[in-house]
């Protein structure tokens, strides 16, 4: 396996603020740089930015076992420890889930746990975890 390089993403926001409040408050992003247009934030390790956008792209969703699942969607894999960790987290803070937390695949060999939310722009988030994390790109 190759050696993991950050990722770099920017998305639309509507409002910097409640992206500020939720990305570095509820999430617990650290902030990078900023302008009145923008944030930088580490996303575990990753740059992400918002960018003030109001005018969003249209939503969609695919199904994928039993759910709809935003499209489009980011989010990064977490230990199961720390997935669950973050799931309380946002239950605490009364974040809604468009899917709550749950085990994907079970009893397969991509067997997962994930959850999907959004920001306050409606940035579709999927947070998730792998028991076995060698199992990522396992096709069977």
């Amino acid at each position: 396996m190759t050696k993991l390089s950050p990722f770099h993403l920017a998305f639309p926001v509507d409002d910097l603020a409640a992206a500020r409040s939720f990305w570095g408050g509820v999430i617990g992003c650290p902030e990078g740089r900023s302008s009145d247009h923008w944030i930088d934030f580490d996303f575990y390790g990753h740059q992400i930015v918002t960018h003030l956008a109001p005018a969003a792209a249209d939503r969609a969703a695919n199904p994928v076992d039993g759910h709809d699942v935003p499209v489009p969607h980011f989010g990064i894999v977490l230990s199961m420890a720390e997935w669950k960790d973050l799931a309380a987290k946002l239950t605490d803070a009364g974040v809604e889930f468009a899917i709550a937390p749950y085990i994907r695949f079970e009893g397969q060999v991509g067997e997962q746990a994930t959850m999907f939310f959004r920001d306050p722009a409606g940035n579709a988030i999927e947070m998730k975890a792998f028991a076995d994390r060698s199992k990522l790109f396992a096709k069977d």
